[in-house]
């Protein structure tokens, strides 16, 4: 659902991002004449000999070298599709280690672009594995992966990434040997790609992202080892502090444009950071159970609670921690739930969300932590000791043999504490995944004992209290105050308080939104285990039966739609539509509205004050009747969609009430009359329909036209006793046709004589007599010219007709007497719907 940047470098394997890493593409670049079909094999041996008197290159030769590494990767191409003896002599003559030469003689810039965009054709291109097996053999691409580039140069940059990124593709079980070297513990290809992780460009970003999965996706055990083992933490860590370093940037950006005059800059961040949230549930479902391990204790105690929910209930930006601003917390939050659905990760996030206190930041072991050494807290957005690429060089020089404890971001950089940690082998680790706490705590050091890797352990403890709650024979009322927090014990939830206090929104709906998205998308998250949502009686979208719910929520969501329907009411349209769905969904149960009388009492007040509302803007003017309809059909299109609701990084700045934002209706205040009628249009519409399903009641009024109540092409009707007119009808591309004009009391409608019975007609055409508009001909008394257009899908759409003609009558007087009836039914067909808008109670 939600969108991903995406570019030549970053995209899929299809034939747009083949573009120039195409056959074709080499071809025209070479200038050359294509090589002998016939004779591939005499063509390569030319090939080597040209090499082999050119070792050096100069001035003279360089662009002669380029054309013959050109032709020996087209002829290599058509070997692997025709002739394997191509690649025989290729291997014999061991011709790759002529690139490597030029390579390393540092020839330039122009020969090292030609180099990486032809290697990238011929990975690109060779389809059969044997071909695939021997350009990988003798190591040769690993040591171009390795060579020094002028990484400065953005046109190398390209090449070289999407080189990697090519290579990544081609990985499996089989080929992953020939880059992930197990005896000396080495695989450049993942560990030269990570290096640019937080690289300024982009495409860059988004290949490094591609090759790490790519290599992930491998299930080649001793390669997965290694990278848990040596690069997960650094490059975890490093990541994660690059992920919440972004998130600051955003916070700022925010904070720094309450006029609107920088969204563009704004849209950007949060579509990175939305690239982020994808990239790193790529990583989850890919289902790696120790990569998960380590990514999800790097996300919790790094990012996601130190930062994120850390920053609900701590606003004062003078502490040491680093904090963001309340609505980007509830912004990003509500992301992480709507996009990743992994579930130990999202029901640690959605414990201390729900039911934590911060303890979670401070617990007593931490605390004499901190008296002790000059460290901060575990849980804390702090930057990693080492950068990824000298993280990496320091694993690399470490013995290769030696036994590793399993590693986590508490261990980055500590040499020394390795020496000293724990000898259990790797096996007795595997074997005991299941228990993953008390595998965790083991640790000969003092401080990694004290900073054990528990995520939720107040929260944990809480969980007896709630559970005993729940499975009293409690009254709902009981029930609904444990849910709230307001039981009188010394339980305290601040991050839960916060969210009940949001919903109070008198003054604007700046926060009310973030907290109803956070609330829809922890709801509708697959991975949260709906015990926990219950503790709240916050229902999971398939929960089981029950009988109560959340008053102290239901009522919060009921005050908006009360300050909704106010004539001065500062609710978006957005918000009360997201309230509206959730309020469905936490009184019902099973297709069963479980809502409390004095709840519904008070929805229907709301309902009332709507109606009142709608009323106040009543007018006999043509545009209501209009607006009433296109709004009606505008909301039944196009219902709500969160996740691209959470998308918009314009809801992140306060509300404003200016069209000239660009800012969609529905997520923006009002502005002059005709917008504050749309809206209490909207208002009307969204609180009875909330009224009627709480009712198990039919909607039986709306919409105003019925299609299945219209007249339509090809109905057979009785016209005996019918005013009929007899005309010409000459539409707008020429044509001409004989038939009857016929009124009904919605309609007109054009229709010929039914040949099988007298009296009856065919109808040809019916168009809604409110959406027509008559005009006579200057220069012929008989004729009219009639237009009828299509209803529009949105008030801001350009009308489409569906009818563009000229009817001629035989006399003046028949035209008269029809243009009359048409704007005599026009009238009363618009008059009658008003008059059904105004019985609406």
């Amino acid at each position: 659902m939600f969108g991903r940047s995406r570019s030549w470098v970053g995209g899929g394997h299809g034939k747009a991002a083949r573009s120039i890493h195409s056959l074709d593409h080499l071809k025209m670049s070479s200038g050359q004449t294509q090589f002998p079909e016939a004779m591939p094999r005499s063509w390569l041996q030319y090939m080597y000999h040209v090499l082999t008197k050119n070792t050096t290159v100069t001035d003279h030769n360089r662009n002669l070298l380029v054309e013959t590494i050109r032709s020996i990767t087209e002829i290599l191409i058509w070997g692997d599709q025709n002739d394997s003896s191509v690649f025989d002599f290729f291997l014999e003559k061991n011709m790759f280690v002529f690139f490597l030469n030029i390579l390393r003689q540092k020839s330039g810039r122009y020969v090292c672009v030609q180099l990486l965009q032809t290697l990238n054709i011929l990975f690109e291109n060779i389809s059969h594995e044997t071909s695939l097996y021997y350009l990988l053999s003798n190591n040769y691409v690993n040591s171009i992966i390795v060579h020094k580039f002028d990484f400065s140069d953005e046109e190398i940059m390209a090449y070289y990434i999407s080189f990697l990124k090519t290579l990544s593709l081609k990985l499996n079980n089989h080929t992953v040997h020939f880059f992930y070297n197990e005896h000396t513990n080495d695989f450049a290809l993942y560990t030269e790609a990570i290096k640019f992780f937080n690289h300024p460009e982009s495409m860059v970003r988004i290949a490094v992202r591609t090759i790490t999965l790519n290599v992930y996706k491998v299930d080649n055990q001793p390669m997965l080892h290694y990278i848990r083992d040596k690069t997960a933490v650094p490059y975890f860590s490093n990541l994660v502090w690059f992920i919440g370093s972004h998130v600051i940037e955003l916070d700022n950006c925010v904070q720094t444009d309450e006029e609107h005059r920088n969204r563009g800059k704004l849209s950007d961040l949060v579509a990175e950071h939305l690239d982020h949230l994808h990239y790193l549930n790529d990583i989850l479902i890919i289902n790696c159970e120790f990569l998960n391990d380590v990514l999800t204790d790097h996300l919790l105690n790094r990012l996601f609670l130190p930062l994120y929910v850390y920053s609900l209930v701590n606003q004062d930006k003078g502490g040491e921690r680093p904090k963001i601003s309340l609505q980007v917390s509830l912004y990003l939050l509500s992301q992480v739930f709507l996009i990743i659905h992994y579930a130990p990760l999202v029901n640690s996030l959605a414990e201390v969300i729900l039911n934590g206190d911060l303890s979670v930041f401070s617990s007593k072991v931490e605390q004499d932590v901190q008296k002790n050494s000059a460290k901060s807290s575990i849980r804390c957005f702090i930057k990693p000791t080492e950068t990824l690429e000298r993280s990496l060089e320091i694993n690399k020089q470490k013995g290769k043999k030696r036994v590793q404890k399993r590693p986590n971001y508490k261990n980055v950089g500590e040499e020394d504490e390795e020496e000293r940690g724990s000898e259990d082998n790797q096996d007795d680790l595997d074997k005991t995944k299941g228990t993953e706490t008390s595998s965790k705590s083991i640790r000969t050091s003092s401080e990694n004992e004290e900073i054990e890797m528990v995520i939720m352990e107040r929260c944990k403890l809480s969980e007896l209290p709630i559970s005993t709650v729940t499975e009293q024979n409690t009254t709902d009322e009981e029930k609904s105050a444990a849910a709230s927090g307001n039981e009188i014990t010394n339980w305290n939830r601040p991050f839960l308080d916060m969210v009940y206090n949001a919903l109070d929104c008198a003054e604007d709906d700046y926060y009310a939104l973030f907290v109803l998205c956070l609330l829809y998308a922890m709801s509708h998250n697959k991975g949260i285990d709906p015990v926990k949502l219950e503790r709240i009686q916050l229902p999971a979208q398939h929960a089981e039966e029950r009988n109560s719910y959340n008053h102290v929520l239901a009522e919060g969501l009921i005050r908006i739609m009360n300050y909704a329907a106010q004539p001065d009411g500062k609710i978006r349209l957005a918000t009360l539509e997201l309230g509206c769905l959730l309020l469905k969904q936490l009184v019902f149960s099973r297709n069963n509205s479980i809502i409390k009388d004095v709840h519904l009492a008070c929805l229907e007040g709301a309902r009332e004050e709507s109606v009142h509302l709608l009323r106040r803007f009543y007018k006999g003017e043509e545009i209501f009747l209009d607006m009433f309809e296109d709004e009606y059909r505008s909301m039944t299109i196009k219902p709500m969609n969160v996740e691209y609701l959470m998308m918009d990084a314009s809801i992140l700045l306060p509300p404003t009430g200016t069209p000239l934002t660009g800012i969609d209706f529905v997520k923006r205040l009002p502005c002059g009359d005709v917008e504050r009628t749309r809206r209490a249009i909207r208002v009307f519409f969204m609180l009875r329909s909330l009224s009627l399903h709480l009712q198990d009641e039919p909607e039986t009024q709306l919409p105003l036209t019925r299609e299945g109540d219209l007249i339509k092409a090809d109905d057979v009707l009785d016209l005996n006793n019918s005013d009929l007119i007899a005309c010409t009808v000459i539409t707008k591309d020429g044509g001409q046709v004989q038939r009857f004009l016929a009124v009904d009391i919605y309609q007109m409608s054009l229709v010929e004589p039914d040949v099988a019975r007298l009296g009856w007609g065919v109808v040809k055409f019916a168009g809604l007599l409110q959406d027509m508009q008559v005009t006579g001909v200057e220069d012929d008394s008989r004729a009219l010219n009639i237009i009828i257009h299509k209803p529009a899908s949105s008030p801001h759409s350009k009308p489409f007709p569906i009818l563009q003609a000229t009817f001629i009558f035989s006399d003046h007087i028949r035209c008269i007497i029809a243009k009359q009836r048409l704007a005599k039914g026009r009238i009363q067909a618009r008059r009658m719907k008003m008059q059904r808008i105004a019985a609406f109670n």
